[in-house]
């Protein structure tokens, strides 16, 4: 058994952590051996190596937030899973391993189709791109929305269930290099970012009214974002792809009744009752089991390899997630 480890933090994140062996104690009651079969590599991930994410683990620890695995051994009062099931992997639970004990009261259990590396991607990625679309503005069928960082995992998540719920999107990317990957994940309209996007947007929207802009890049990418909204529309931010804060204009805050929020998952996590948050990865699940739901993998990698895998994710213009195959 292997598991990739980190003991401190540091500006260099693939330095930090490495493969390490790593045995296993006995089952206790309540609990099942899992075999990792896929574990994505998000940004959140690169982050909190070097330690600049919103929640850091104590030291030393395990990478890896989400991931996939197979029941494969079941403690003596385990009868709600059984060897051969298909689970979610707890949430935070350092899941950059070949395997993992985990209380079976924390596990989902998952569709036995679909792709392993795209079900890896479940936990994360698209509830956000899902909630990002629904908490912050009720949205009828034909409206627009529009986001920036669209060839990103959740800006092609977000594409995909925007349509399925009957709204039209504009997609905005850094580079022209990228529009192509928006393009074929489902973008109505797709516009690299730069000046007088305001006004290229209302061109190739014939003027839409929107309502709602989803932005992960920050500085002034956010007010690129607001200055496409309808007086009263809000700005939802969660990422900085820049590395800089959001920058908001008093013409826009003051004037034209813009507002600027933030969504965090962990926290709809932490909030939200059980019974909502199963809801959400049960319908999700089921799109990514019958290939309604995917996103792009630029490669994958043992844990082995694991350094390689971290300097890959970290990189810029990747074309699709970094996902680890610990059992390859």
């Amino acid at each position: 058994m292997k598991k990739a480890e980190y003991s401190e933090r540091g500006p260099v994140p693939q330095d930090v952590i490495e493969a390490v062996d790593f045995e296993l104690p006995p089952l206790q009651s309540g609990e099942v051996l899992v075999e990792v079969l896929a574990a994505p590599i998000n940004p959140s991930d690169v982050l909190t190596l070097t330690g600049q994410y919103g929640s850091l683990p104590p030291l030393p620890a395990v990478g890896g937030n989400e991931g996939v695995g197979r029941v494969i051994e079941v403690a003596s009062d385990v009868r709600t899973h059984a060897p051969g099931q298909r689970v979610l992997l707890p949430i935070g639970n350092g899941t950059w391993r070949t395997h993992m004990v985990a209380d079976v009261r924390a596990l989902v259990s998952l569709p036995a189709a679909g792709d392993a590396a795209q079900m890896a991607m479940l936990a994360v990625n698209p509830p956000t791109a899902a909630l990002l679309l629904s908490e912050f503005a009720t949205l009828a069928s034909g409206e627009w929305i529009i986001q920036n960082a669209a060839n990103s995992a959740v800006g092609t998540y977000l594409m995909q269930l925007a349509r399925l719920r009957g709204y039209n999107t504009v997609n905005v990317v850094r580079r022209e290099s990228a529009r192509a990957a928006a393009e074929e994940s489902g973008g109505d309209v797709v516009l690299v970012d730069g000046d007088h996007l305001a006004k290229r947007v209302a061109e190739a929207t014939g003027g839409a009214k929107m309502r709602l802009a989803i932005d992960s890049v920050g500085g002034g990418a956010t007010e690129r974002l607001a200055q496409c909204l309808a007086p009263g529309g809000v700005v939802v931010n969660y990422g900085a792809m820049s590395g800089e804060a959001c920058k908001l204009s008093p013409a826009s805050l003051i004037f034209r009744d813009i507002s600027l929020r933030g969504f965090w998952l962990a926290r709809w996590l932490q909030r939200e009752s059980p019974s909502r948050r199963a809801a959400l990865f049960g319908e999700l699940a089921a799109f990514i089991a019958d290939g309604t739901l995917k996103t792009r993998i630029a490669a994958t990698y043992p844990i082995e390899q694991i350094k390689d895998a971290i300097a890959a994710a970290a990189a810029g213009e990747r074309d699709g997630k970094i996902v680890l195959l610990p059992n390859g």
